[in-house]
């Protein structure tokens, strides 16, 4: 669409006036059309910018039958390469395997959100669709296809892509599973695909506190209008497996609750945990199935829980030499089980050093108290020993350092120690006894002493 801007330039005989006041929607649509076309280039630049191809592991099989009958299937790790251009472009690694993306309704790469290639792994596999041939909408070459997926990972568990890749083929399937004739993949060989089916999830792995809001994330892509796609969400832990959602757009028969079916209609299937609870956590996975094919993303849900630390003393303690006080550090409330609780000493003023300072004395007499189970299923445990006074340990400062694998540093908690020598104690309690009986002693005499001075008072005569 083209827009027609009309900009009148003043004249000379007019140059010192402002502007008509009808100019100013005229200039502001040429001011908006330019903030449009520099938007538009800059996601032109983007474009160009895009991952071209992608190193991969190409996970073959080779089945057999042992000498007992049994089928063993062996993984060969290949070299190969993931690239996106147009059918007959040539491979940027001749040597190499080439699985070859071309143009479909799916855009593979914009589910990549713009990252480097050292920031992802990908990974390929066959895919058997079990010997049934189901025809895809979409039109082809050829009316069979052979299958396979491609798995997406970020290195540091930002997000999890897997694809079905489709390959055009004249040979219809055998009726049976096709891992026991698997067609021969040279090595050098072009394998020219289009995309078909998406699933992503942004939340590989999620750590939650209890009582928090989770949404556990999970989009879905075809490549074709209106798929009979089955939806579905499972919780496993240990060996318990719940299933808690399912929707079926064929059938239009729903069953469960946490998504919502109006996202779930744009392909969002996210699952919502309003209240995390300790029986949430567990390993979830989203299943997307338009057949013959079937994608399942894991998704792992960790508790976790910070220990509450506490001291049973104040930030000082005041002790005589040679006295003992049992000293308890608490930590409390965490998950999971593993925590690690030291106790150590240092001088307060080493630690404010960063150079040449002293490291701090573990201390090696430390109890530990059996793990308490708590009503909420988090665990808590105490860490004490017993400290006798000493006049070389007055000043220190004693430290009770807690790690957990919910923290990104320890929690720490201290108290300074103070150690009185019991003489001066006594000196000061004798003295104050002293002069308390003195006190008393003339507050007696006081009355007495006021009455004989009043009998020996001369006596006036006046």
């Amino acid at each position: 669409m083209k827009v027609k801007v009309s900009l009148q330039l003043p004249t000379a005989k007019c140059a010192a006036r402002p502007p008509r006041s009808d100019y100013y929607p005229e200039i502001i649509m040429a001011l908006i059309l330019k903030i449009l076309f520099y938007l538009y280039l800059c996601a032109g630049v983007q474009c160009v910018h895009q991952v071209s191809w992608l190193p991969c592991q190409f996970i073959d099989e080779r089945v057999s039958l042992n000498s007992e009958g049994h089928v063993e299937t062996q993984h060969i790790n290949r070299q190969a390469v993931l690239q996106f251009g147009l059918k007959g472009d040539a491979p940027v690694h001749p040597d190499d395997l080439t699985f070859l993306i071309t143009g479909s309704k799916l855009e593979l790469r914009r589910y990549l959100e713009g990252v480097e290639e050292e920031q992802m792994e990908c990974e390929l596999r066959r895919y058997s669709t079990q010997g049934i041939h189901v025809r895809w909408p979409v039109r082809a070459a050829h009316e069979y296809n052979r299958w396979f997926t491609c798995t997406l990972k970020h290195t540091e568990g930002l997000f999890t892509v897997t694809s079905f890749l489709r390959l055009p083929s004249d040979q219809p399937p055998s009726g049976q599973q096709e891992y026991h004739s698997w067609p021969v993949i040279e090595d050098r060989e072009i394998l020219t695909t289009t995309v078909t089916m998406v699933a992503k999830t942004k939340s590989p792995s999620v750590k939650a506190g209890l009582g928090s809001t989770q949404n556990l994330h999970c989009q879905f892509a075809v490549d074709h209008k209106a798929p009979n796609v089955t939806v579905e969400w499972y919780r496993q832990h240990r060996k318990e497996r719940v299933k808690l959602f399912s929707h079926n757009r064929h059938t239009g028969q729903t069953q469960g609750s946490g998504v919502r079916m109006r996202s779930l209609a744009g392909g969002d299937a996210s699952l919502s945990i309003p209240s995390t609870k300790m029986s949430n956590e567990g390993t979830y996975a989203c299943s997307v199935a338009v057949k013959p094919l079937f994608i399942k993303i894991d998704i792992f849900l960790h508790i976790e829980e910070t220990p509450r630390v506490s001291l049973n003393i104040g930030p000082t303690l005041s002790l005589l030499e040679g006295r003992e006080k049992r000293v308890i550090c608490d930590a409390e409330s965490y998950y999971p089980l593993d925590v690690e609780i030291v106790w150590y000493n240092q001088d307060p003023s080493a630690s404010e050093q960063r150079v040449g300072a002293p490291l701090p004395k573990v201390l090696e007499n430390v109890g530990l108290s059996s793990h308490r189970h708590n009503t909420d299923m988090t665990y808590s445990l105490s860490a004490f020993f017993y400290l006798k006074a000493s006049l070389k340990d007055s000043g220190k400062q004693f430290t009770c350092s807690v790690s957990h694998e919910s923290l990104r540093v320890p929690i720490k908690k201290s108290f300074i120690l103070t150690v009185e020598e019991p003489i001066r104690w006594m000196f000061y309690l004798t003295v104050g006894f002293f002069l308390v009986a003195l006190l008393f002693f003339l507050k007696k005499m006081l009355p007495y002493l006021l009455l004989a001075k009043r009998k020996y008072l001369p006596v006036k005569p006046y």
